[in-house]
């Protein structure tokens, strides 16, 4: 099998990405391997991964939207938003109405203004947030526009004195923190919030249903890629078909001539094989990245 693709893993509790990518070069035996897109060790779900020259196409994975399904504490707030974090305000939320509970997730959809968790991968200075938040600082974040395309309440649950544990179904851009809408919804109702739960059920088209446990690639190792480089690109992007002449020139790294494509899009040669990751721009089309192999 081809090296080089994608494999879409179902990271379990307690892991790091980091650790997900160091489990995934042992068992490809490669140091080519990243991941698109970090999810706390606390969460769950969908992380794809990158091997060989398919690391290559996690710039745009990164981006990606993403969905989740999460449970959001009301009742109490904590340092990073979330269940991993010591408990800073307990407010009774008892008496909290599942009107007001659903009326507090309604301005967190759409475009809005978030600012992110203190506990974040954000860089300060060089220096990543949550590290200068363990190390006793105070972090302030500034807010970034993102999208939350929807926020469906999914279940209103009393199950413990005092809290009140809501089971939400998100979509949302790129860079959303949804430990961030669980730290503004309990703000908006007075009593604070954290997450307790967060499994990221799909990252652009690449869904929980064809996600790879880590004790499934274990046993096929090293044939560990699902999605080979070829047809990781020919799904994830717009397609274009180059003849003979195109391939050679493109594949060392020269313009085609446009065909009206949204860009980015992927190229492949007669042969079917992939040679870059096209975007047209000052009426020719340039690679944005070359794959075709060397």
């Amino acid at each position: 099998m081809n090296g080089d693709g994608l494999i879409v893993v179902d990271k379990p509790g307690g892991m790091t990405s980091h650790d997900v990518v160091a489990r995934i070069r042992r068992l490809a035996r490669t140091r080519r391997v990243g991941h698109g897109g970090t999810l706390d060790p606390m969460a769950t779900g969908v992380l794809v991964i990158g091997v060989g020259r398919a690391t290559r196409l996690l710039t745009y994975v990164i981006g990606a939207g993403k969905s989740y399904t999460a449970t959001v504490r009301l009742g109490q707030s904590t340092v990073t938003d979330d269940a991993e974090g010591d408990v800073l305000t307990s407010t009774p939320a008892g008496e909290l109405t599942d009107a007001a509970i659903r009326a507090a997730f309604g301005p967190l959809t759409g475009e809005i203004d978030q600012v992110p968790s203190a506990v974040s991968a954000i860089k300060i200075n060089g220096e990543r947030a949550y590290k200068r938040v363990r190390d006793g600082e105070s972090v302030d974040l500034p807010a970034r526009r993102v999208t939350v395309h929807r926020l469906d309440v999914l279940a209103i649950r009393r199950d413990a004195p005092d809290v009140v544990d809501v089971d939400i179904d998100v979509t949302c851009s790129s860079g959303t923190y949804i430990r961030a809408l669980a730290r503004d919804a309990g703000r908006s109702l007075g009593v604070g919030g954290h997450l307790t739960a967060l499994r990221r059920t799909a990252v652009g088209s690449f869904t929980l249903a064809e996600a790879a446990t880590l004790a499934a690639l274990e046993e096929r190792a090293p044939e560990v890629v699902n999605l080979p480089l070829d047809t990781a690109a020919g799904r994830y992007f717009p397609r274009r078909d180059a003849g003979v002449d195109e391939a050679r020139v493109l594949s060392h790294g020269g313009p085609l001539d446009p065909v009206g494509i949204a860009g980015p899009y992927a190229v492949f040669g007669p042969d079917g094989g992939l040679i870059a990751i096209v975007s047209e721009r000052d009426g020719r089309a340039r690679a944005e990245i070359v794959l075709a192999p060397a």
